[in-house]
Formats: structure tokens, C-alpha cells, sequence
């Protein structure tokens, strides 16, 4: 399909090309032994950060080019593309979801300390503010960190932590205000090798093999108070305010995911004969084929319109909140049909469509579950 619309500039039309160039020869070839290692090679997220990829939005002060969501979206959509989410949300979460915590309010001898290091992938980041009974409700999470002197001592626990294990730099979310249901949360900045601060457990999931997740536990971390990352109680609204980019991004992944598959699968059908004659010669096929081709188009020009509108400072919760639910579910479906129409191939490991339909079911979950998204969406209309 093709990509080109008026949203992009000439630099950005070229970090596409670099990118999908990048990735068919240095990522695909080796992404299917990621799968079995379970996880992504640092010497790849290196070649990755000497070709400017992980510095898309970082100032150009620190390594990056300072470029607009509309980067981000490139980023994440030929990510998308490669057929491995493990290795695309291992990048989006150290570009999208973490780092843009210390960009946003990091102070600058945070910012001179770490962002050269997490643009050129020498360091790579994880944000942490999931936890076993708090996902969505960030108000209910339970760790906490107290104020003693000079530091912060953080007790707790996280869940489901992509880059958990194998990440250098944390941003960590923590209750800072009274105990019970409120907001005063805060942000800090943990390095590995903290005493206190460690991984319980690597997790074991369903796709996105190549990605790490991790428990993460915290038993009187103790945590300077120069690593409080903004304001002291003000870590809720960080966390919201990156929602609107993670759920824009999430939805250009997504959309990646499903011309992916789709292109995969009219190929596959054009050449698959069956009773005679090719599956695309079966009028439900085809028909099927162009009208989910069409769909994710449709959603595809919905994001970059959103993701234009956020470069240009708008506030755009219900927009994001319908990215999010309308490609989450849009790709499943998707992959539902494109491994339906592989038939038993489609069924077997080695096969490409089903690694990516395993891949694609967390869409409707990760980010914001698309039942939460829906409510956002409903508060607004």
C-alpha cells in the first residue's frame, strides 16, 4: 500500500524508506531466533540507535531529530510491518512509552546524564506503572514511596514490565500521598543494580516472544531524591499526558501489523489452488480481502490525521481512545480471516500469519483494554 500523503515531509517520507530497508535486511532475517531466545539482541537495538531510529523525537541536543508525532507514527507503523511484534514493542517502548518521561520532564542533568545513552541504545528504558490490580485504574496502584531524608524508599511491586529484564533504566511510577484512592502519584528514575530493586520473575506469554516482560519488585529501594523525575505528586497527569502519543502509536503498530498480513495473504491466495482454480478467484475471498484492505486503510489515514493534530498541540483524548479500541480490535479481525484463509498452514508455527495473529491479540489489551477505551470514548460524546 502505499503510505505517501500530505501529513508527511520530505524527512520523513525518507525515514520510512530507511527503515523498511533496515528491517528487511537486518531484523527479518534473524527476528525468528529472537522468538527463541526471547529477546531482542542489544547489538541490533545499537545499530538501531547509530541510525538515528531510537532518537526520532529526542532534541537533536542529545543525539535525536526532534521530529513531530508523525515520526513516531512511521516508526511504529514499519515496525508493525516487519511481522515481529516482539521486536517492534520492544523499540516502541523504549521510544514511546518510556524515554518520553525523562524527554518530558526530565531536568538537565537528567537529560545530559541519560538521553545520549537511551538514543544511541547503549542504555535501553522501561516504564513501569502496571501492576497485578492496577492497569487501567492507575489510582489503585499499591506501591509507595516515602520520603526519608535524602531519599525516596519505594516498596511494591510491577507487573507485566516490557524491557523488564533486560532494560538498564526504569521510570517507575509510585504513590506518593496518603494511603487509600487518589492521584498524588509520582515518577522516579531507577537504574539496574539499585539495592532494593530487582526482577522476581521473566514471564512467559501467549506472542511477542522476543519482547521481554518481567515482576519487578521493590523492598526499600532506596532512590535519591535528585531521580524524582518532575514534580513530587504530578506523576499521574506525566502518565496520562503520554497516554495520548503510547495509543497513537499503539494504532500505527497495529495497522502495520494488519497490511502486513494482508498483503501476505492475497499472495498466499493468488497462488493457492483449490477445486480448480485459485482461492482468489472465490468471490467471498476476495470480497473479504478488499473490504478489511479498505477498513484498515480507513483507520490507517485516521491515524495519521490524529497523529498530525497531536503535532500540532491539540488535546485529543477521545481520538486516541478510539485509535486504540478501533485498531486494537480491527487487526485481530484481520488476522482472524488472513490465517483462516491459509488454512492449515496457517495453523503451523513456522507459518508467518500465525506468529502474527498470536502477536496481534495483546492489541486489544495492551495500552488500555479496548472496554476502558470505549468508556473514554463515551464520557466525551
Amino acid at each position: 500500500m502505499d503510505a505517501s500523503t500530505p501529513y508527511f515531509t520530505e524527512e520523513q517520507d525518507m525515514l520510512r524508506d530507511s527503515l523498511r530497508r533496515f528491517i528487511e535486511q537486518e531484523v527479518v532475517p534473524h527476528a525468528a531466533a529472537w522468538e527463541d531466545e526471547g529477546m531482542v539482541p542489544r547489538e541490533i537495538l545499537r545499530k538501531m540507535g547509530a541510525q538515528g531510529f531510537l532518537g526520532i523525537r529526542a532534541a537533536e541536543e542529545h543525539g535525536g531529530s526532534a521530529m513531530n508525532t508523525l515520526g513516531s507514527v512511521i516508526l511504529a507503523e514499519e515496525l508493525g510491518r516487519s511481522g515481529f511484534g516482539g521486536f517492534a514493542v520492544t523499540v516502541l517502548v523504549h521510544t514511546d512509552m518510556a524515554s518520553p518521561h525523562l524527554r518530558h520532564a526530565g531536568t538537565p542533568e537528567q537529560l545530559a546524564r541519560l538521553m545520549p545513552a537511551l538514543v544511541s541504545g547503549e542504555k535501553i528504558s522501561a516504564v513501569a506503572m502496571t501492576e497485578s490490580d492496577a492497569g487501567s485504574d492507575l489510582a489503585s496502584m499499591r506501591t509507595t514511596a516515602r520520603r526519608d531524608g535524602d531519599h525516596y524508599v519505594l516498596n511494591g511491586s510491577k507487573m507485566f514490565i516490557t524491557n523488564g529484564v533486560h532494560g538498564d533504566v526504569y521510570f517507575v511510577a509510585a504513590k506518593t500521598g496518603e494511603p487509600g484512592r487518589n492521584h498524588n502519584i509520582s515518577m522516579f528514575i531507577l537504574e539496574k543494580g539499585m539495592p532494593g530493586f530487582g526482577v522476581a520473575r521473566p514471564l512467559k506469554k501467549q506472542g511477542w516472544l522476543s519482547s521481554d516482560t518481567a515482576e519487578l519488585v521493590f523492598e526499600d529501594c532506596r532512590v535519591p531524591v535528585a531521580n524524582l523525575l518532575g514534580q513530587e505528586n504530578r506523576g499521574f497527569y506525566a502518565l496520562v499526558k503520554n497516554l495520548q502519543n503510547e495509543r497513537t502509536v499503539l494504532g500505527a503498530q497495529a495497522m502495520g501489523e494488519a497490511s502486513k498480513a494482508l498483503e501476505i495473504t492475497i499472495e498466499y491466495v493468488k497462488q493457492r489452488k483449490a477445486f480448480g482454480t485459485s482461492l482468489w478467484n472465490k468471490q467471498a475471498i476476495r470480497h473479504r480481502l478488499s473490504m478489511l484492505s479498505a477498513r484498515v486503510e480507513s483507520a490507517r489515514q485516521f491515524v495519521y490525521g490524529t497523529a498530525w493534530r497531536d503535532s500540532q498541540g491539540q488535546s485529543l483524548t477521545k481520538e486516541v481512545s478510539m485509535i486504540k479500541a478501533l485498531c486494537g480490535e480491527l487487526v485481530n479481525e484481520v488476522m482472524y480471516d488472513c490465517l483462516q484463509f491459509h488454512g492449515g498452514s496457517g495453523y503451523i508455527r513456522e507459518s508467518a500469519i500465525e506468529r502474527m495473529a498470536r502477536d496481534a491479540r495483546i492489541q486489544s489489551i495492551g495500552g488500555g483494554a479496548t472496554e476502558v477505551m470505549l468508556d473514554e470514548i463515551a464520557k466525551r460524546l
